[in-house]
């Protein structure tokens, strides 16, 4: 069994996902101890910038490959490994550790960002085989055990827990101030004259409200990549518009901008989940129609479904307590993350782990299972051990060279060619 310093490593692909994963991990640290976290940032279009991996205060992560992590894991033990990765990743890492670290490997923990409104059985079955998966809320939990149970596939690594970033101060209103927050999604709405329309009834509330401070809380600054692409940045909308002076645009931790902030308004944003569960009255638009594609189909029962017509009336919802209990946005009686620590310090006190059991497998989806680890380039007859020599060291050379020059190419090139009307 380790020491109660527990050696974790923390590997994401995305600004939010990272975000996540660095939190967790120090929730999953026992608390007597100083958390020993390393980061590994998994190389793709989507690779965070400085500023937003400042965010999370783990310093800057080593960049890496799949193969380059289940390599480190392999030579440098640690004890827990967080998969801070998109479902069909996970799957990869999961067989990639199966086959790299049979002797003694790690425990794994996986889960998701935030609410979890699509493709809830195939991002759970990707997830399988982890030892936990962890559930943000009483609601995640059942939801869960349900599908693994529902294909015979064992239940058990599903834990209950909560979203790490809930937490904060308190909301407390302050006689003279009423900032309102538009908390905008990189991915929702998609098309051009959505976004239009919603920035466009922002700008109108501001002005019939000039009292009122109003800020449009962006993901990224322009050439950032996020977790979902951002096609149509609003601040590339706004430069076409004419906003009023109490209309502002702001960036960083959205920690730091919920602290100041009497009214959250979004169409389906995490950020709705932090606002909550610190009090601070929260709208969810239904301007664009309550659907899956939206995300805020999530929030039918939660009563905070509204327009900005009520808004702009000076209308704000009230939240049904007992949706808020079963989302696990009110205070809970005990730590919500008790419950992974002692399932993780059980694991480690075992001789040897168990063998990573996948649900998907060569048996169970042979149609599925081998594109899944091809378009991670984890696939284990490739990544094992066993690959070596002169043809392994040319392929992984001709492949970093081609992943070098398609990041170069998405992040630098294009953009530029776009910007020139060449494309």
């Amino acid at each position: 069994m380790p020491s109660l310093t527990y050696r974790i490593a923390v590997i994401a692909d995305s600004d939010t996902r990272w975000k996540w994963g660095a939190q967790t991990a120090r929730r999953l640290s026992p608390p007597e101890s100083a958390p020993d976290i390393t980061g590994f940032a998994l190389r793709g279009r989507a690779t965070p910038t400085a500023r937003q991996l400042a965010e999370t205060g783990l310093g800057t992560p080593r960049e890496v490959t799949g193969a380059e992590f289940l390599r480190a894991v392999r030579e440098e033990r640690y004890d827990v490994v967080v998969l801070a990765l998109v479902g069909g990743t996970v799957q990869a890492v999961l067989h990639g550790l199966a086959e790299l670290v049979p002797d003694r490997r790690p425990v794994t923990v996986t889960g998701y960002v935030g609410v979890v409104y699509e493709k809830l059985t195939d991002g759970l079955l990707l997830r399988h085989g982890a030892d936990l998966v962890l559930a943000n809320s009483p609601f995640d939990a059942r939801r869960f055990r349900a599908v693994y149970e529902g294909v015979g596939a064992d239940a058990s690594s599903v834990t209950e827990a909560a979203l790490p970033f809930l937490g904060g101060k308190p909301y407390q209103p302050i006689p003279g101030r009423h900032t309102v927050v538009f908390a905008a999604q990189p991915s929702v709405p998609v098309s051009k004259a959505d976004r239009t329309y919603l920035l466009r009834r922002l700008a109108g509330y501001a002005r019939l409200h000039p009292g009122r401070e109003v800020l449009l809380k962006l993901r990224s600054k322009p050439g950032e990549h996020t977790t979902h692409i951002e096609e149509l940045p609003y601040q590339k909308l706004a430069r076409g518009l004419t906003l009023p002076p109490n209309l502002r645009l702001v960036y960083g931790n959205m920690g730091d901008v919920l602290d100041r902030t009497d009214l959250l308004v979004t169409v389906s944003s995490t950020a709705a989940m932090e606002a909550l569960h610190r009090g601070v009255p929260t709208a969810l638009l239904s301007d664009l129609g309550v659907r899956e594609a939206l995300g805020n189909h999530y929030f039918t029962g939660s009563g905070l479904l509204t327009s900005w017509d009520r808004l702009d009336a000076g209308e704000e919802p009230v939240p049904d307590e007992d949706w808020l209990t079963d989302q696990g946005l009110r205070a809970p009686a005990s730590d919500p993350f008790a419950a992974a620590r002692a399932r993780i310090e059980d694991l480690l006190k075992q001789d040897e782990l168990p063998p990573v059991d996948p649900y998907y497998t060569a048996a169970t989806a042979p149609g599925y299972l081998p594109g899944v680890l091809a378009r991670h380039r984890l696939e284990a007859a490739e990544a094992g051990p066993e690959t070596t020599g002169v043809r392994r060291v040319l392929r992984d050379a001709v492949r970093e060279t081609a992943r070098g020059a398609y990041r170069h190419g998405v992040q630098r090139v294009a953009p530029l060619i776009r910007r020139l009307g060449e494309l």
